[in-house]
């Protein structure tokens, strides 16, 4: 009941208490005024549905209807609603989702966090595990605890390891980030004819800082060059909304280049909805938390309040989530600087997504309004949320001791996750059922436990009442396994890591008890640390990366330490040296390597300590590129074009690249293909390599051998100009696979470059289009800094001028 009441306190701590429960609209019932708005009829288009319900409202109910706790409208028989529900790996804790304190509806099942499921690197996986999540999140819905819209995914790539937010991404890499993205969108949202629950691509765009050298999250300007933004920063936001049509996207905290996210017309109008195609008819943008307050406290862009508020929705925001902050709706519409047209706009994007949810048709017209509380944690839900978790455990070392033989050995369990809780969620979790921890794991087994905790964070030697309890668990065992790593303590929401060394006084112990001469293993929970210490030290025999694994943690875990499932998960960030974090500033946005700049990510860095797509297995394969398909072929870049009709041409297939693997070893195990592209066409500096493909081969038997065929597209060949501009270069183009690199080919494109997409580029006042000087001004500040931001996206050369 303990954690439960925990549970309870952050929901009374986001407001939940306090906010009503989400009621369908009666269209039988209700109010006349609704029963015969063609709201309620669902033969209607939900355009016109949308527009009807708009209608019928005065100005005050659409002015207390454009922030996230919407107060619904008496007259018209709606309830209020709060678009605030999480679901990031699991119904979570938030303003719009209700858990009580015992008994239905007090949990939800908790799947591995984004950072550990993404290194399985399984879509199918994801897809499965966003379609349970889903049903869960419908079945709080149907009793009115939860909504019908959730903030999730977060998909800004993790390009810093020190962020705090890190662990609830797919990682560092932007392509694998659009795989999961694509998957979890289809689970989420369901088919297009009824959404099963809307989906919230965030945070819009370049956002990756929390609190650095004094800089915070919401007062930080991210200087962005076109070729970084459109190459890295911007790919999973296309994904989500030029290919996936997500429902929702929230825009970020931060500036972008002189301009809050949240006002920028460029990033929200320019790119989004026009050039990306994401219409108004049934998608809107939310705003992050206090991000239109911070307009006027933090990035000194407005004066006032009611000019945020005005800014923000003429620039394309729909709603505003306010939490501890108040936004000025009400003063902006009063000095006439917030037309009733945008308000129109902005409430019609809303309510359209909801009714394509299926808000106001009669539940026997949904396909999701039977599920209740039987479909919530079921048996298949917990199978899943352990697969989550074990599937994607990734092996970092191992001298021979796993997996352990069954020969009745007692085991010592040390450090703070140990007999593990809450510190297996993560963030952005809710109550899970139960938490099955490595002590309730080998306990389960009938293994013979000794146990002791260990420092939680970065704690001083004084305070040290740790080492003799595992002193003493360790020499009475005959195998010491450390549970230690990160927690919540160390990186988190508005937490970012200022070391990503292993936190000493854990280094200290783990160093202790290993150097007993013992078998010793490393179970490293959170984030990556610098392992280098552990892979150097003989001492210790093997480190598994766990990640946040859920309600599952020690039970994975103890699936792979026993062999019952043989490790197949790779890195889905590169593992960084402790001294990364003094060779470049968090603020520095840029991913190639300059005198200033070492590099970002696997693809412009190469002293890492481990590389992104690494992992072990308790076998060996054999993976290689048979000579079909594209392999030792030469291509015309003209010819590759003149057979391809679709409208976005990065689309284009290029052609199947067949991949063999042969387990070559005497353990059963999956098997996870990495390709990549390698070569030194398009702009210089080139990168080292990028990822261009993966799949999972599943089962895979000693001696027994699977094929598989990944489709390349054009523009995973293509690379990005100092414009933005996507291109199609000649050259040699390297195929490699595994990490390390197990096989490699190459195949040639011949002709001039291409252009694929050639981005729109924005303008040099990116101020236009939101009314920003009608509103505060013309005072010139925003023409001087379109002339800085102009230059900062990389159109301008010091010496040229905006017009």
């Amino acid at each position: 009941m303990e954690f439960r009441n925990a549970w309870l306190a952050v929901g009374a701590l986001f407001g939940t208490a306090v906010r009503g429960a989400m009621q369908f609209p009666d269209c039988v019932n209700g109010p006349e005024i609704l029963t015969t708005n063609l709201v309620c009829d669902n033969s209607a288009s939900p355009a016109e549905r949308a527009e009807a319900l708009i209608s019928a409202w005065n100005i005050t109910e659409k002015l207390v209807n454009l922030v996230d706790q919407s107060k619904g409208a008496e007259r018209l028989g709606l309830s209020a609603y709060d678009w605030w529900s999480e679901a990031l790996h699991g119904l979570a804790s938030s303003p719009g989702v209700e858990f009580t304190a015992e008994g239905e509806f007090s949990y939800a099942t908790s799947f591995a966090s984004p950072i550990l499921l993404s290194a399985a690197f399984d879509d199918d996986l994801v897809r499965s595990v966003a379609e349970l999540i889903s049903t869960e999140a419908r079945a709080y819905s149907n009793v009115g605890k939860a909504g019908l819209d959730y903030w999730t995914p977060n998909i800004n790539p993790y390009k810093d390891p020190r962020w705090g937010r890190g662990s609830e991404t797919p990682g560092e890499d932007p392509f694998r980030i659009k795989g999961y993205v694509k998957a979890l969108i289809e689970g989420f949202q369901g088919d297009q004819n009824t959404t099963k629950v809307i989906a919230t691509c965030k945070h819009y765009a370049a956002y990756d800082l929390e609190d650095w050298g004094g800089i915070t999250r919401y007062e930080f300007d991210a200087i962005v060059g076109m070729q970084d933004l459109v190459e890295y920063y911007l790919p999973p936001f296309q994904q989500c909304a030029r290919d996936s049509k997500v429902k929702s996207i929230m825009c970020s905290y931060n500036s972008v280049n002189g301009t809050p996210a949240c006002a920028n017309t460029y990033l929200m109008e320019t790119v989004l909805r026009d050039f990306w195609e994401w219409t108004d008819e049934n998608q809107y943008i939310t705003s992050d938390c206090a991000a239109i307050t911070n307009f006027d406290q933090d990035h000194n862009y407005t004066d006032t309040a009611a000019q945020s508020a005005a800014i923000a929705y003429r620039s394309g925001t729909d709603t505003v989530c306010e939490f501890n902050s108040a936004t000025d709706v009400q003063g902006a519409w009063d000095q006439s600087i917030l037309p009733e047209p945008v308000i129109d706009q902005a409430l019609r994007r809303l309510y359209e997504g909801l009714i394509r949810a299926g808000y106001f048709d009669p539940a026997e017209d949904s396909p999701y309004r039977a599920l209740g509380w039987a479909d919530v944690n079921t048996p298949e839900a917990q199978a899943l949320a352990l697969q989550s978790a074990v599937d994607a455990i990734v092996l970092k070392k191992n001298d021979g001791l796993l997996p352990l033989k069954a020969d009745n050995a007692s085991i010592a369990l040390i450090g703070f996750w140990s007999n593990g809780t809450t510190a297996m969620l993560g963030g952005y979790a809710g109550p899970p059922p139960y938490f099955h921890g490595p002590w309730f794991a080998a306990d389960n087994l009938g293994l013979k436990t000794f146990l002791a905790s260990g420092p939680i964070a970065e704690t001083t030697s004084d305070n040290d009442n740790w080492t003799a309890p595992a002193l003493e668990a360790a020499g009475q065992a005959d195998i010491v396994i450390y549970f230690g790593g990160n927690d919540m303590s160390i990186e988190s929401e508005e937490h970012d890591r200022v070391s990503i060394a292993w936190p000493s006084a854990q280094l200290a112990l783990l160093e202790t008890v290993c150097a007993l001469g013992k078998p010793c293993i490393v179970v490293e929970l959170g984030d990556q640390n610098d392992d280098a210490p552990l892979l150097a030290n003989n001492n210790v025999s093997a480190i598994l990366w766990a990640g946040f694994p859920g309600q599952e943690g020690g039970t994975a875990v103890f699936d792979i330490l026993t062999g019952k499932s043989a490790p197949a998960g790779r890195l889905p960030t590169t593992v960084y040296p402790a001294e990364y974090t003094d060779q470049v500033p968090m603020t520095d946005m840029s991913l190639r390597p300059s005198d200033d700049n070492p590099g970002r990510t696997y693809k412009w860095y190469d002293s890492e300590v481990q590389p992104f797509g690494f992992g072990l297995h308790y076998t060996t394969f054999e993976a290689s590129l048979p000579p079909e398909g594209p392999v030792g072929q030469s291509y015309a870049i003209d010819d590759l074009l003149s057979g391809c009709d679709l409208k976005y041409t990065d689309l284009c297939p290029f052609g199947d690249l067949s991949i063999s693997v042969q387990n070559t070893g005497e353990t059963a195990s999956d098997f996870v293909a990495l390709v990549f592209l390698a070569g030194e066409h398009g702009p210089a500096p080139h990168p080292l390599k990028e990822l261009a493909g993966y799949t999972r081969f599943r089962g895979l038997e000693p001696g027994a051998a699977q094929n598989a065929t990944l489709a390349l597209r054009l523009g995973e060949l293509a690379r990005v100009d100092d414009r933005g501009n996507t291109v199609l270069y000649p050259g040699t183009y390297e195929v490699l696979i595994d990490v390390p690199t197990q096989a490699t080919a190459s195949f040639e494109l011949t002709g001039e470059p291409k252009t694929l997409i050639e981005f729109p580029q924005p303008p040099l006042d990116l101020g236009e289009g939101n009314g920003h000087d009608e509103i505060v001004g013309g005072n010139g500040t925003a023409k001087s800094s379109a002339r800085k931001t102009a230059r900062d996206y990389g159109l301008l050369s010091q010496g040229q001028k905006a017009r």
